[in-house]
């Protein structure tokens, strides 16, 4: 196989130490090349990091458990993943976005891992134990290729790795530092307390919140009405940011921003609704009883008020990116967050945790500034 890429010197002692793995030979020599993409198909992922692109800690956390989920999803029996002893551990993926993984339970040699794929496109039969290391298996995907379930074959590609094109300044990734002592009061605040104390004890807010440079008096006299009072309240303990990573809560008081964001989104949805009418039912703001959005998920879901009576009795609803819109969410903006923070709730475009996760890796509220898009 022929390989071009610039290096990128990895410290194997630390990273394996971090582990608690010794990694297998082929990978390692495959990986001094830095990220490749071989065959123009399969990404061999390597201890590498590109600020705002890619580390290589998160990729694997986020593989394992995007992997578990897809499977409980599916119905199927989930396998362990690293850092359980014997779990799969990733080391790569493909342009058909099928993970690929080591069983480290098959020997206490490495170098006998045997590679396990992970085909989510097939969803009765998506784990594919392939009974050969990395470099077999490479031989074989680039040669005749190698059957998956269903009759979906992985190759044949051409002999060739080159450089990941999206990691081009990659540099080496340095394992994260030991995680500071579990906070006690944040631990409780999973299951007791409600309201705003419980989501201040669950996710503390920043020192100095980022609203925008404006007055409220001045937002509610541009959207010709107030806003919830208790999403006056939230802002004004958080400010704009992202919750648990995935949730965008737009910079209120900032008039390039808000509600700048929420009437490009509207009148987009005005043409999608003279389209389909069937898939997009809802009013828009400032329609009488309008949908008006202030925040909106990483996948495109939108979070928003149906702007009918009293504004503090507005109810919550979400216009989903990939679903039908449903009915108004049970609760009110703070209980709604609480809650989905804790993995007590979820609903369409609003996605909840998988049972392995722990809820304090995921309630957390990255705080923006006036440098922030949003």
């Amino acid at each position: 196989m022929q390989i071009s890429g610039q290096p990128i010197p990895i410290d194997w002692d630390a990273v394996q130490s971090w582990l608690g793995l010794t990694l297998p030979a082929d990978y390692k020599a495959l990986a001094a090349h830095g990220p490749l993409d071989i065959g123009e198909f399969v990404w061999l992922h390597v201890p590498c990091s590109q600020p705002d692109r890619f580390d290589y800690g998160d990729w694997l956390s986020d593989t394992h458990r995007s992997a578990r989920r897809s499977s409980r999803d599916k119905g199927i029996e989930v396998p362990q993943f690293h850092p359980e002893p014997g779990g799969l551990f990733a080391w790569g993926t493909t342009r058909a976005s099928q993970d690929l993984f080591w069983d480290t339970s098959a020997s206490s040699d490495p170098d006998l891992w045997p590679v396990v794929v992970f085909d989510r496109h097939n969803h009765t039969d998506p784990w594919v134990y392939c009974g050969m290391p990395l470099a077999d298996l490479l031989d074989v995907i680039v040669g005749e290729g190698l059957q998956l379930h269903g009759g979906r074959l992985l190759g044949p590609l051409s002999a060739t790795a080159r450089r990941t094109a999206f990691l081009a300044d990659a540099v080496a990734w340095a394992p994260p530092s030991p995680p500071p002592p579990e906070d006690l009061r944040r631990r409780a605040a999973v299951t007791t307390g409600t309201g705003l104390d419980a989501l201040v004890q669950l996710v503390p807010p920043p020192d100095t919140p980022y609203l925008g440079s404006r007055t409220w008096e001045e937002l509610f006299g541009e959207l010709g009405t107030p806003l919830p009072s208790n999403y006056v309240t939230l802002m004004s303990h958080y400010g704009a940011g992202a919750w648990g990573e995935f949730l965008r809560f737009y910079t209120p008081l900032d008039p390039a921003k808000y509600p700048r964001h929420a009437t490009d989104y509207l009148d987009g949805y005005r043409r999608r609704r003279e389209n389909f009418p069937a898939s997009y039912s809802y009013t828009v703001w400032p329609e009488v009883g309008g949908f008006l959005p202030f925040a909106e998920s990483i996948d495109c879901d939108v979070l928003g008020w149906m702007t009918a009576g009293d504004p503090d009795e507005w109810p919550l609803a979400i216009a989903p990116r990939h679903a039908h819109e449903g009915p108004p969410l049970p609760y009110g903006l703070i209980t709604t967050l609480l809650e989905w923070l804790r993995g007590n709730y979820s609903t369409e475009g609003l996605a909840g945790l998988d049972e392995d996760d722990d809820v304090l890796e995921f309630a957390v509220f990255e705080p923006w500034t006036n440098e922030s898009y949003w």
